[in-house]
């Protein structure tokens, strides 16, 4: 699958472009990949699609601060079931005041319609929160869920408004000072859709909705954080008179892991050895994201040492490889010894080899902090 593009270089904006800005180069790109001037001409449709999602995402402040932060991983990114796949209809309904007039404002390609459109009535979106372990989002996850949701009825049928004519609007004249001024407006009675329900079966609601139980399929990208939202195009409830589907929001729930503590997309984890190890060195085995791993303690090692483990923390969301997974050494003190422990102990206590002498080679917390981020 190709790689999808930047959405900011889809519209052909800076970054630090405004909400005008982007919605006059979107304006731009519409009117000059519009269906009625590209008649039959699939690239130029794509194009009409490409732009459509690029300004569906930018137009949006809180989906634009995620892209921003996360890029198309954050919007579940392509080949992970999230985004994309919009359909003409759900263009036309959701942008149809940015083509303004000059063209029929709807139509499909391969033949485009004269005349008045109805609207595409959009359902809800759905917001659902997933538990992910350290080790989940560190290798990604496929996860099934169980999603109760707004879906159209079996046996719904559909009838054209009487009042609007199937367009979803009306127009009305009022004579003032001015003359007579003609307003158009959403039709009253089904509310823009231009349809009315014309058989509804049993526990279908006034729109033609029945509430079921779906399973629905989802890739997590690994190095997912907490709190991030991924949004699942069309799997939200059923939009009204067989309108536009909703999407899916889920918001990631980071289970606390029992031993690794997590950084960004660095990891921590606190290692205690014994005084006899810390002094006449050894290995230890440590916890990775992926399973276990032995390291080597030196000779002399100093209680506050950190070790750093280059590529074994978890992937990086926007960009490549891995974060790193910082050891602390703490040297264990026993809390109470036995007499004869204490009497060997007393005797290594007057050995000049116990007593501190620590030179530039030892350096404070504060510069371990420094150079383990550097």
């Amino acid at each position: 699958m190709s790689k999808k593009r930047d959405y900011y270089e889809v519209l052909g904006v800076s970054k630090g472009a405004t909400s005008a800005e982007i919605k006059k180069a979107y304006r731009k790109l519409a009117l000059k990949y519009h269906p009625d001037k590209n008649e039959g001409d699939t690239a130029a449709e794509e194009k009409f699609k490409e732009a459509a999602e690029a300004y569906e995402i930018l137009s949006n402040s809180e989906k634009k601060a995620r892209y921003d932060q996360y890029g198309h991983a954050g919007m579940g990114g392509a080949g992970g079931g999230f985004g994309g796949g919009m359909n003409m209809d759900d263009i036309f309904s959701q942008f149809g005041d940015i083509f303004g007039g000059g063209f029929s404002g709807g139509g499909s390609f391969g033949g485009s319609r004269g005349g008045g459109r109805s609207r595409v009535v959009r359902g809800t979106n759905l917001r659902v929160k997933m538990k992910l372990t350290l080790q989940e989002i560190a290798e990604g996850v496929n996860k099934k869920i169980k999603v109760n949701k707004l879906v159209n009825a079996e046996g719904v049928t559909f009838k054209e408004c009487q009042t609007c004519d199937g367009t979803g609007r009306v127009t009305r004249v009022a004579q003032t000072f001015l003359g007579a001024m003609q307003t158009q407006s959403a039709c009253e009675t089904c509310h823009g859709a231009g349809k009315m329900i014309d058989k509804k079966p049993a526990g279908a609601d006034a729109n033609g909705l029945e509430r079921k139980e779906e399973v629905i399929e989802i890739d997590i990208p690994a190095g997912v954080m907490d709190q991030m939202q991924l949004s699942v195009q069309g799997k939200g409830n059923a939009g009204p008179f067989n309108g536009v589907a909703g999407d899916l929001i889920v918001v990631i729930e980071e289970i606390t892991d029992d031993k690794l503590r997590r950084d960004g997309d660095h990891l921590h984890y606190d290692a205690y050895v014994n005084f006899v190890d810390a002094v006449l060195g050894s290995s230890i085995e440590i916890p990775t994201v992926s399973g276990k791993a032995k390291i080597k303690v030196d000779a002399g090692t100093q209680s506050g040492k950190v070790l750093r483990l280059k590529g074994k923390g978890l992937p990086i969301l926007q960009g490549y490889g891995n974060g790193d997974l910082f050891v602390h050494i703490n040297v264990w003190t026993p809390k109470s010894v036995s007499k004869d422990e204490k009497e060997i102990l007393e005797k290594l206590k007057q050995s000049e080899n116990f007593i501190p002498s620590p030179d530039r080679t030892d350096k404070g917390f504060f510069q371990r902090m420094k150079d383990m981020f550097q």
